[in-house]
């Protein structure tokens, strides 16, 4: 049997989803016989690598550098998940939708206070331009699958990796996990 080739990635959330990932302690050791992680933060590849079976997509889309690297994720990938509530729905990233257009928040932020440097980011590339509304991953992808939850259950996680390594898809529908 071939392997697996499994991406994880992180956007614009907490980091909790991976670490209810990681919180499947045995099951981990039983996936590296069959799995191998091709990208994500352990591995840290600096380029997304061609034909992935799986990813999964923790955070929300939040910036320009994230709309770019879904979509590159979508063109490489089989099978694209989102992981958790901040991929599924925007979550707290989104929280600060309500407040308008980033610009002027960061403006204030950065350069109006006394205390600051008088620098925005993005400028000098201290950090991706950020885009004025925050969205789920499927606003700008297509997802196949999305797992929910802040973060999700590390059972949860192990009864999708299972589905999605049996390769049988039509099951994904049947364990309450909505394909998209």
């Amino acid at each position: 049997m071939d392997r697996v080739r499994l991406a994880t990635i992180w956007l614009g959330g907490c980091s909790g989803c991976h670490m209810s990932f990681l919180d499947l302690d045995e099951f981990l050791i039983d996936l590296a016989d069959i799995v191998d992680v091709v990208y994500g933060p352990v591995v840290d590849p600096k380029e997304y690598p061609d034909n992935v079976d799986i990813c999964l997509i923790e955070g929300a889309v939040c910036s320009d550098e994230h709309i770019h690297h879904v979509k590159n994720i979508r063109a490489k990938t089989k099978i694209v998940v989102a992981f958790g509530d901040c991929a599924v729905t925007g979550n707290v990233p989104a929280m600060r939708n309500p407040l308008g257009k980033i610009g002027p928040i960061l403006q204030e932020i950065y350069c109006d206070r006394p205390e600051t440097q008088g620098q925005m980011p993005g400028e000098k590339g201290l950090m991706p331009v950020l885009i004025d509304t925050v969205v789920p991953v499927h606003q700008v992808i297509k997802v196949d699958a999305f797992l929910p939850g802040c973060p999700p259950p590390a059972a949860r996680i192990k009864e999708f990796v299972q589905l999605a390594l049996s390769g049988a898809e039509p099951k994904l529908q049947g364990s309450g996990l909505k394909p998209g």
